[in-house]
């Protein structure tokens, strides 16, 4: 994995679960060095990322509970559109398969979402309950691109949507299935600072 630090942004979203607003963020972007398993996932300065290569991305939230997943793999429908999908979700499956991690689970919306450069199915739910003792939410998204299948989870506290969706919503809306993509979507690039010449 490449890391790059992209210039500042200003967002008009919170980029960190806090209190106070900042109205500028750094932001970073991991690229894919494979070229079987290309993608560009950019995400707030706030969060660190491990894993990857041919194994999931995570990405973690340093101050907040808000974690992000992306898995790559290469699949067989070629011809499977998130529309199609969409057409053919069933909520009570797509519970059940939550259930073990995510008790009480139920889909609370389900749509299309765009990637940078394709359209994902996606779909939202929150838990009753959880292993870290409080509900959660989850955001799943899944595309098909060139022959790969990419899935990327995120999951937060219920407690700080209202936090948490602006992150996870930057997220997706930067996310690529190519490993050129640039940086960003939902935010403006700040001009860098000139510093005086010196007398």
């Amino acid at each position: 994995m490449k890391q790059f630090k992209a210039s500042a942004v200003l967002a008009g979203m919170v980029l960190a679960l806090s209190p106070v607003m900042a109205a500028a963020q750094s932001v970073k972007v991991t690229r894919s060095v494979l070229t079987d398993l290309p993608y560009t996932l950019i995400y707030p300065s706030e969060m660190v990322a491990s894993g990857g290569m041919d194994a999931p991305l995570t990405i973690n939230h340093t101050s907040a509970p808000l974690q992000c997943d992306l898995t790559v793999v290469a699949v067989d429908d070629t011809d499977w559109t998130a529309e199609a999908a969409l057409s053919e979700l069933n909520d009570g499956d797509i519970a059940a398969s939550w259930s073990g991690p995510l008790p009480g689970f139920s889909i609370a919306s389900k749509g299309l979402a765009a990637y940078q450069d394709a359209t994902a199915l996606t779909y939202e739910g929150t838990s009753t309950s959880s292993a870290t003792g409080m509900p959660l939410t989850l955001v799943h998204t899944e595309a098909v691109s060139a022959g790969r299948g990419y899935v990327l989870d995120c999951i937060f506290d219920a407690a700080q949507a209202a936090e948490a969706r602006p992150i996870v919503d930057f997220i997706i809306a930067n996310f690529s299935t190519k490993a050129d993509a640039d940086c960003c979507i939902g935010a403006t690039v700040a001009p860098e600072s000139e510093e005086p010449a010196a007398q």
